[in-house]
């Protein structure tokens, strides 16, 4: 039974997503730089494809900005070479000023035809310290000047950062009509929740155990209940599955057998957000793990010795790591992010092993329910509170 209420009515069909190494984030021993797997458009580009053709339905676009490239112009070039899959662009609030930004994104809605979704991130810049508060200030004020310009004729906003008055809307005008892209929203914090409960679509979490992802749900509930809202529920996590277990094992052990712990905490130090409080948990998730470093019988922490943000992976059969995402939908999680190294290679492997046995959405295609004789394929917006 579902933890939490959740907006989704169908728990037999779940977003199932990939994930684009934008930010020079694939190998194939963890933390050993293969120039073959570099951040370029042909190779992320090719990730992108790949995972529409195995039936992927969303594939989120990291940001960063030491490493990698631009997520808003990977996003457009993805545009003529897809024609189903959806597009998870990372924005990070205050980047670029939000006007220009509503009408940024509702170009690149009409370029994908309504396939557009964003994930919305509340980080430092290069060179800023800021407080939390003001980030996620920053971000709210960002996410309600967006939603005007997507629904209103003119903008009107007076912020603690942001001021505008009587902004037209017009070029601000997304393909999806009925509220614009759907709101990805991940962040541990009560400023996190309070932003994500009010104004966001998808709570986003990293792996932990499954008691603590069902507290993290149940926060976030008890503000989206505050404001007369009800949520999605997303994990974001690696896998490494294989015919048995046995080999999904040895093969995490090879991933990591070139791993020097001081490159690998260097490549953790580089991002935005490395103290930030969910960081802080998936390295309390290492110091929890067993010696082989699962903190679940399926779920290995080895991953976090080499990347920031999102540090845990299913590793198991095909029939394991199904076991786990039906656990993990009947808690109420209805949004997958998958990845795996190299990414190529593992989206082909989840792709054959598990996606077969899949019922799969997209949850702005009004959550998995499609009209009489149309193609299972995204259509836009579903009515969302």
């Amino acid at each position: 039974m579902s933890i939490v209420p959740i907006t989704s009515p169908d728990l037999e069909r779940a977003e199932i997503s990939w994930f684009s190494a934008l930010c020079s984030d694939d190998y194939r021993y963890l933390g050993v730089p293969d120039g073959a797997l570099r951040s370029s458009w042909d190779h992320c580009s090719e990730i992108v494809t790949t995972a529409e053709a195995q039936g992927f339905r969303n594939i989120l676009c990291p940001s960063s900005y030491q490493v990698g490239q631009d997520t808003l112009s990977f996003v457009a070039g993805c545009a003529p070479i897809t024609d189903r899959i959806n597009l998870l662009a990372a924005v990070r609030c205050g980047e670029m000023q939000p006007i220009m930004l509503a009408r940024t994104v509702a170009t690149l809605d009409h370029m994908l035809q309504g396939r557009l979704t964003l994930n919305i991130i509340s980080s430092d810049f290069p060179g800023e310290k800021a407080e939390s508060a003001f980030r996620y200030q920053r971000s709210r004020e960002v996410v309600e000047i967006l939603k005007q310009a997507w629904t209103q004729d003119e903008i009107n906003h007076e912020g603690e950062v942001y001021q505008f008055r009587g902004v037209p809307t017009d070029p601000a005008k997304p393909y999806q009509q009925n509220g614009g892209p759907l709101l990805y929203f991940g962040g541990y914090s009560p400023d996190a929740l309070e932003l994500c409960g009010q104004h966001c679509d998808v709570y986003l979490m990293w792996p932990e155990t499954k008691e603590d992802l069902a507290g993290r749900m149940r926060a976030v509930n008890a503000v989206a209940e505050r404001y007369g809202r009800t949520l999605d529920y997303g994990l974001r996590v690696h896998v490494i599955v294989r015919e048995t277990e046995a080999e999904a094992k040895e093969y995490a052990r090879e991933l990591v057998s070139k791993l020097d712990d001081e490159q690998g905490r260097a490549i953790r130090e580089r991002a935005l957000d490395s103290g930030s409080l969910g960081v802080s948990h998936q390295a309390k998730n290492r110091e929890l793990a067993d010696m082989e470093g699962f903190i679940e019988p399926q779920l290995w922490t080895g991953i976090g010795r080499a990347r920031s943000g999102c540090g845990a992976a299913l590793v198991g059969s095909a029939d394991q790591v199904l076991s786990e995402i039906e656990a993990y939908q009947k808690m109420g999680i209805r949004a997958f992010i998958f990845s795996g190294y190299p990414h190529l290679e593992e989206c082909a492997h989840f792709g054959r092993l598990v996606m077969p046995h899949l019922k799969t959405c997209s949850l702005p295609q009004e959550y998995g329910r499609v009209p009489d004789g149309m193609p299972d394929t995204p259509l836009g917006n579903g009515v969302r509170r």
